[in-house]
């Protein structure tokens, strides 16, 4: 007997427990044996996931309750990731919205209920984490209602069902005073609240692609809701491209999701969930129809990227130390790959002499991730200072703007302001929260770049920034970039703490002594504007009086450790970031100071 079928998205801003409310899904469910060993987060399947605690990828998998299948997509809820929580909205029938009890809505949660609202669903609130004393979920609620509203939300979708819960204590209640040991009441109000979805078995096959997934052995796989029809393993099916033209395809495999695998099956039924692969080519937003009669579905458009990158192979005297994969060759295949997957890339070819190519995507973050990724899997890369992608709108040069919101200690909130005023940002509004004032801004993309690391000086780490992209503006003008000049070495060799520790006087270290160094690369940061070069390999000169243990008593203020991202944001236009899997180094562009100096002129004469 065929099952009714439900699918949701669970959609929220970062950290709102998403991925918690998944396993207590799962665990509730009974897809776990009762002596399986189990994991926080089990969505959250990928290292870098588990590592930073976020959801990067969308992923399915499905609970059975009485005689209804449920589908559920654990969706990111970083902005960054929003072309994958862009495409999952046609293949579900609602989304439950979590909102924490104490932050409210967030910029990303207004981004991903925006886009659940657009689509016409209906979603289901859910007001997590009421465990906490200081929550105010009433007043969240509100909060909630008045977002709905400024999104224009039909009088329908205003009509939401609220429910409160603990996720990572697995209880969802109807009310704040009505106490629960489950989340029936969340499972009840998904079947009262959403209709199954109708069969529509015996119309025409219509699947829209909304996924794509990978499998070393099977290759590509398309994931989508199969809309009507039936469809069934080694049927041969017309394939409506998004550039309108129809390819005839046969299916090679079908699976279903049955808890967190994925199952084989002979055939699939409209509304499910369901991976096909055998199509090679398969393409978000393509429409697989019957072989003789091609219904195409409309397309599923995907924000364009705002930041561009350029990965050029790593030219370093260190390359291919700790790295296997450094031509131009391996870089090209990985970014290919990555596009079969990550739809919110761009790959372009670099003109001219420059061995590289131009990554568009959606932020820094989502940029970050996939240089993570590379370097995990063994590649070697530079990269150049982020871009922002500028559009041109009837001639006029527009800027992407973010929405951006400060959570700083009172005392430290004037220099925040100063520093967004500077990088052309215009208050929306300040409120105070105690201790603290929570400033929201809308500043360009650009004026973003290297913020992160300024605020968390400025703030003594108390300071904490979300942001997430709004709208186009018309272009602000020039923004200051980086106001400190570098040190850069000019030997290559072991930096020495005799030599280090006389350097500290000229700015903040980036490397320890004993530490592998080269020409060209920047070892610390200038406390004045200007470039200085100096060598750090320098050792203290022999001497009668020198004692044998002198060197031995150096103390060294700890060197500032440089994350992928930090680097990212500091460098800048004439500087790179070499990425390798053992370690990451920030260099000059043009390694040695004659080079350096014929570029400058170069520039002065073009």
């Amino acid at each position: 007997m065929k099952n009714k079928i439900i699918n949701i998205a669970v959609i929220a801003h970062v950290d709102a427990g998403k991925s918690t409310l998944v396993d207590a899904f799962l665990q509730q469910s009974k897809v776990f044996r009762e002596n399986q060993e189990l994991v926080d987060q089990v969505m959250d399947s990928n290292a870098i996931e588990r590592e930073r605690g976020i959801t990067i990828y969308s992923k399915n998998c499905s609970v059975m309750h009485n005689d209804y299948k449920i589908n559920i997509v654990d969706t990111p809820g970083h902005a960054d990731f929003s072309s994958e929580v862009e495409r999952i909205m046609k293949t579900v029938d609602t989304v439950i919205l979590l909102v924490d009890s104490i932050e409210g809505p967030m910029p990303q949660t207004r981004f991903v209920l925006q886009k659940s609202l657009e689509v016409g669903l209906r979603p289901i609130l859910l007001i997590n984490k009421i465990d906490k004393k200081n929550h105010r979920a009433e007043e969240v609620v509100d909060m909630v209602f008045d977002l709905f509203v400024e999104l224009n939300a039909t009088d329908e979708q205003l009509d939401f069902p609220i429910l409160y819960g603990i996720a990572k204590q697995g209880i969802v209640q109807y009310e704040l005073d009505q106490s629960s040991d489950s989340i029936t009441p969340l499972f009840d109000t998904i079947i009262k609240h959403v209709e199954a979805y109708p069969d529509k078995d015996n119309d025409d096959l219509q699947m829209q692609i909304s996924s794509l997934g990978y499998d070393d052995y099977i290759g590509r796989l398309g994931i989508g809701r199969v809309t009507a029809g039936t469809i069934k393993e080694g049927q041969t099916v017309s394939v409506a491209k998004h550039d309108g033209s129809v390819e005839k395809q046969k299916i090679s495999n079908i699976y279903v999701y049955q808890g967190l695998s994925r199952n084989s099956v002979s055939e699939a039924y409209s509304g499910d969930i369901v991976v096909v692969s055998g199509i090679s080519n398969i393409s978000i937003g393509d429409t697989i129809c019957n072989e003789n009669k091609v219904i195409p579905m409309e397309t599923i458009k995907i924000e364009e990227p705002t930041l561009s990158m350029n990965f050029l192979i790593n030219t370093s005297p260190f390359v291919g130390l700790s790295g296997k994969y450094v031509t131009t060759r391996h870089l090209k295949a990985r970014l290919e790959k990555e596009l079969e997957i990550n739809v919110g890339l761009r790959v372009e070819s670099l003109e001219g002499a420059v061995d590289g190519y131009k990554v568009s995507g959606r932020g820094e973050l989502h940029l970050s991730i996939l240089l993570e990724n590379m370097r995990r899997e063994g590649y070697e890369v530079s990269v150049s200072r982020p871009e922002v992608i500028l559009k041109k709108i009837d001639g006029v040069v527009m800027e992407p703007i973010e929405r951006v919101f400060v959570n700083t200690p009172e005392i430290y909130s004037g220099s925040v302001i100063s520093k967004l005023n500077v990088r052309k940002g215009m208050m929306v509004s300040m409120v105070p929260d105690g201790n603290y004032v929570k400033i929201e801004y809308m500043v360009p993309t650009r004026g973003l770049l290297g913020y992160r690391t300024e605020l968390i000086n400025d703030t003594r780490g108390e300071g904490t920034i979300v942001r997430s992209f709004d709208h186009y503006e018309k272009y602000k003008g020039e923004i200051p970039q980086r106001i400190n000049g570098v040190l850069i070495s000019t030997e290559q060799g072991e930096a020495i703490a005799y030599s280090l520790a006389n350097l500290e006087s000229r700015g903040s270290l980036f490397i320890n002594p004993g530490e592998k160094v080269y020409e060209g690369m920047i070892i610390g940061m200038c406390a004045r504007g200007e470039d200085i070069t100096v060598n750090p390999c320098k050792a203290k000169k022999q001497s009668n009086t020198r004692s044998s243990s002198a060197d031995d008593s150096i103390k060294l203020t700890p060197p500032r450790v440089m994350t992928l991202e930090s680097a990212l944001e500091f460098i800048n236009d004439d500087e790179l970031v070499e990425v390798t899997p053992d370690n990451i180094r920030l260099r000059k562009r043009y390694l040695t100071e004659i080079e350096r100096r014929k570029q400058v002129n170069r520039l002065k004469m073009s």
